[in-house]
């Protein structure tokens, strides 16, 4: 199993970016997926998932109606469109696989409910 992100960089404030996450070694089609973000200091957290196919999908209270994240099964691929970009959404951002699709009642801002995750890309905003 592999997880590569990408399209992390510097933005100003009140800017855009798209984060992509490129999936290989398992059937990506069939696994609900994740980001997750950690800043300097801080742990791990939550920001965003999605179920196998993309109509379920939630998003923590800090991103909610800026960001969006969306798939791609097609390409094995995970997105997240960051727009109105904050200096607190700076941190490494996390693609990670969930260990199957969403369910009631899953855990999808905890994680352990995640069994692989990738190197991580750097996003910056600040002006």
């Amino acid at each position: 199993v592999q997880l590569v992100e990408s399209g992390g960089g510097l933005a100003q404030p009140g800017g855009s970016l798209r984060l992509s996450c490129a999936a290989s070694g398992f059937t990506f089609s069939i696994y609900a997926c994740g980001w997750f973000r950690q800043a300097p200091g801080k742990e791990r957290e939550f920001v965003a998932a999605s179920s196998w196919n993309g109509g379920i999908t939630y998003y923590a209270d800090s991103v909610k109606g800026r960001f969006t994240i969306s798939r791609d099964n097609a390409k094995n691929s995970l997105y997240l469109q960051m727009n109105s970009l904050k200096p607190e959404d700076t941190a490494l951002y996390y693609c990670a696989k969930a260990t199957s699709d969403f369910s009631y009642g899953s855990r999808y801002d905890q994680t352990d409910t995640y069994d692989y995750w990738g190197q991580g890309t750097q996003v910056t905003v600040s002006s």
